[in-house]
């Protein structure tokens, strides 16, 4: 196959500069994707009443070697998902901000029922044990929930005072990681667990002795490699308009540790977050006055 490029997006760029036949062998594949990557040259001529020869030219002219470079470059496309290709179902009005709320509402609730499930009191435990014994907690994520999650991860640790960092580029990841001992542990973050560029990181970062807690897929490749797994499950639906519910999977998890590891020192917590409140108070302009009610605000913002 030749350099990769999307397909779809190319004969739409494409498409009207081409000749009249090869403009009916386009509207064709894009009428029926998953049709045409299965077709023999043969069927996508017939269907698009154009010659043989035409479909040949036609996927020249989109930059394909030759019509088996083609198909394949449609059943690539193919594999991406149905749901990012066809109209949204339903008419229009179900999807008012009303019916959005119930229906994003009902997702978290599914992911979060699901996940609660995976939870392991006994590896969270462990993986909090590690991260309160690290010289240094390093939090790995990219993307976007995975970004989001490294970057929460280091104000759940912070507000306890535990000495955290969090990386997202994945050259500084990898720089970072050749720096690390067997007394740090990474933390890393990955709906899919399979992202090149954060399992490069953590084989790194293992390599030099460092303990790596993953959370992420069940049987992914940032999984194998994990010396504490915390397990989430993914459950994507066909309303592709909103972002990953994976985020709560993940967010539900990180509550979890995060609690455990402030249960674990208790004193040294109640300390941190009491200063915490302290200044908080005195940032908002809230009165300290001993004798008043407790003003129950965020320890954040």
């Amino acid at each position: 196959m030749t350099a990769p490029f999307d397909i779809l997006t190319r004969i739409a760029e494409r498409g009207p500069s081409l000749r009249l036949a090869e403009q009916k062998v386009a509207q064709v594949i894009l009428e029926d994707l998953a049709g045409a990557a299965a077709a023999s040259i043969n069927e996508l001529a017939r269907k698009a009443a154009v010659s043989e020869a035409s479909v040949t030219r036609f996927a020249k002219a989109i930059g394909c070697r030759d019509v088996r470079d083609l198909k394949l470059r449609l059943a690539q496309a193919t594999a991406v998902g149905s749901r990012f290709l066809q109209p949204a179902p339903g008419p229009v009005d179900t999807d008012a901000p009303a019916a959005l709320a119930e229906r994003i509402h009902a997702d978290v609730l599914t992911t979060l029922e699901v996940n609660r499930k995976l939870i392991d009191p006994e590896r969270i435990d462990i993986a909090a044990r590690l991260l309160l014994n690290a010289r240094m907690v390093y939090a790995f994520g990219m993307g976007g929930g995975s970004t989001f999650m490294a970057d929460e991860a280091r104000y759940r640790l912070a507000r306890l005072g535990h000495p955290v960092a969090t990386y997202h580029d994945a050259l500084l990841q990898k720089m970072v990681a050749a720096t690390l001992t067997r007394d740090d542990v990474v933390l890393a973050f990955s709906a899919s667990g399979s992202v090149p560029e954060i399992l490069a990181s953590c084989d790194i970062a293992r390599e030099y002795g460092a303990r790596l807690i993953a959370v992420t897929a069940l049987g992914s490749p940032l999984a194998a490699r994990a010396d504490v797994l915390l397990p989430v499950r993914t459950l994507e639906t066909d309303f592709i308009f909103k972002p990953s519910a994976s985020r709560y999977a993940m967010l539900m998890v990180l509550d979890v540790l995060a609690t455990r590891f402030a249960l674990l020192q208790q004193e040294q917590s109640k300390e941190k977050l009491r200063r915490l409140k302290y200044v908080l108070d005195a940032h908002r302009g809230v009165s300290q006055d001993s004798d008043g009610p407790d003003s129950r605000q965020p320890l954040g913002d």
